[in-house]
């Protein structure tokens, strides 16, 4: 999922860095104080989980995460995912400098958005929250994906088949995310009520009150 230095046209990377800024600021401004620790930590666990990763041409295959960022982090996601890709960038040549604002939005945008849609059905103590975990898993590498080889793509005819490749590289990645996302999400909700409270059970609002 990390696009390579030297492989965007200069649109591309414009578009990137045009989108992820402002995107980056926004979700800054609504991060609490309270939930710059589990921020942190998540950031951590997606920059430990992404280095494991195969070069497929001008991207890579590896696990990613963002579903689960997206769920618990919410809009907090975008710094999550920025601070693990620069340090990436910087110690591991892992995207580059010049990509990162694309990478951002491969898969910090996904993150939220299926975060964002998914939120609700984790607060029932029905079995919908497991459906909808695996969905936000699954659903943000999808996304990703589809973000990565649209940006190739764009990128001129010579990266469209490595595009294609690329995106059928990550189905079986996003069935492992998907079961990945149930399996955190629903320890997350029994065992760290401390986190924010996109993962805890309705009925643990009522007890904030």
């Amino acid at each position: 999922m990390h696009i390579s230095e030297g492989v965007l046209s200069a649109p591309v990377l414009a578009g990137g860095a045009a989108l992820a800024l402002p995107a980056l600021g926004w979700s800054l401004k609504r991060l609490p104080w309270d939930h710059i620790m589990s921020t942190g930590i998540l950031s951590a666990a997606f920059f430990t989980a992404s280095l494991i990763h195969i070069p497929i041409g001008p991207g890579s295959v590896h696990l990613i995460l963002n579903g689960v960022l997206g769920a618990v982090l919410g809009p907090a996601a975008f710094p999550a995912v920025a601070a693990a890709l620069l340090l990436q960038a910087l110690l591991f040549n892992f995207g580059g400098l010049s990509t990162l604002g694309v990478n951002l939005c491969i898969m910090a945008g996904p993150a939220v958005l299926c975060g964002t849609v998914c939120r609700p059905f984790f607060r029932t103590d029905c079995k919908v929250w497991a459906a909808a975990a695996f969905a936000c898993g699954a659903g943000a590498v999808l996304f990703s994906a589809l973000l990565c080889a649209l940006a190739l793509s764009l990128s001129g005819e010579v990266f469209r088949s490595a595009a294609g490749v690329i995106f059928l590289a990550h189905l079986p990645i996003m069935l492992i995310e998907g079961f990945l996302s149930m399996g955190i999400i629903g320890y997350l909700r029994k065992t760290m009520p401390e986190l924010p409270a996109a993962t805890r059970p309705e009925r643990d609002h009522a007890d904030d009150l």
